[in-house]
């Protein structure tokens, strides 16, 4: 009965996603990467298990990938440096229903974005403790609440609604895209205090408002790069969540990733669309890698069902920007890509 309440909430959480962009790029002369996939990294899943819808991607200091993914129920597995299965983090954990993302801080802390059960979670290092949750889970007492009927309730401090993405800064604040009915970014503290936020429930187009911001990220600097999709721009914040400038030349904004070391990249990914509708082969399916003021560098990656082509990359990880780490929808999958050369 759970795994099929469960279903039937992510379906209508499906249902009830607004329209997205899906354009094209328009930067030009942008030479090819030489990233190159690594066949089978990920092996010793246990017998009879299978990823999922995979939504989430991250990995931690030591070099284990997290994938958090949709199933029967939404689950979180690790894998170590090689690419073993190690174990899964969380079976049946009330805060995981429709998985969205998964994101792992610079103190090797995991952190879970649960879009059906509206909350973020934080787990210790050894993903045996749950340090702090923040969002609300609906009350079991209301019965399948999927998403607000008519217009949105106020946006409050503490209630998310459909969240997306999470992410640090250098003094761990906390920095949450909320979502798919809330169009805002929220900053917290690292206690969990609200701070500050940017939107409201309202969709726009403005320097103030989104419509679907669907990733975030922090770089060393403190400034904060919203993945706005459903307007088709990275958006850039200060670390008060004051608006500095949007990228718009890199297609359909549906997630980044900014990457660690003394030169951080900013990873763009503009995702070929659940369904693949005609045309959208030809026009998305790249990962652009740019400097952090947005000059595009570079790009890899195309649309296709066969590995090593992308189904709808969801999230990628650009820890070490030589190796990249992708979780993709359509195909059920995570790839391993390794820059040609790199040590």
């Amino acid at each position: 009965m759970k795994s099929t309440l469960a279903s039937a909430i992510g379906l209508v959480l499906l249902l009830g996603a607004p329209a997205s962009a899906q354009v094209a790029a328009t930067v030009q002369n942008v030479p090819d990467l030489p990233y190159q996939a690594v066949p089978g990294f990920f092996h010793g899943i246990p017998a009879g298990d299978y990823l999922g819808e995979m939504q989430g991607i991250a990995t931690n200091s030591k070099g284990h990938t997290f994938a958090f993914f949709r199933g029967p129920n939404s689950r979180l597995w690790e894998f170590d440096q090689s690419g073993k299965f190690v174990r899964e983090i969380g079976k049946d954990f009330y805060g995981f229903m429709f998985a969205h993302s998964v994101r792992v801080d610079r103190h090797d802390n995991i952190w879970t974005v649960d879009e059906g059960t509206n909350v973020v979670t934080k787990f210790n290092p050894s993903g045996t403790r749950v340090l702090m949750v923040i969002g609300h889970r609906p009350d079991s007492a209301q019965g399948p609440i999927a998403s607000p009927k008519g217009p949105n309730a106020p946006d409050q401090r503490y209630t998310l609604c459909r969240p997306t993405d999470v992410a640090w800064d250098m003094q761990d604040n906390i920095f949450i895209s909320d979502g798919y009915c809330n169009n805002r970014v929220v900053k917290y503290d690292r206690n969990g205090r609200y701070l500050a936020q940017n939107g409201t429930e309202k969709v726009g187009q403005g320097e103030t408002e989104y419509n679907l911001p669907h990733g975030i990220q922090v770089d060393r600097t403190g400034h904060v790069y919203v993945a706005d999709r459903g307007n088709a721009r990275y958006v850039v914040l200060d670390n008060n969540l004051k608006w500095k400038t949007a990228y718009t030349n890199v297609g359909s904004a549906w997630s980044s990733c900014i990457s660690s070391g003394p030169h951080q990249y900013l990873f763009a990914n503009n995702a070929n669309p659940n369904g693949n509708p005609a045309g959208s082969w030809s026009r998305t399916g790249q990962i652009y890698k740019m400097e952090l003021d947005g000059r595009v560098l570079g790009k890899f990656g195309f649309a296709g069902k066969l590995a090593p082509g992308f189904q709808v990359v969801h999230m990628l990880d650009c820890r070490n920007p030589d190796e990249l780490m992708t979780g993709e929808i359509e195909s059920w999958r995570m790839q391993k890509f390794v820059l040609k050369g790199s040590k």
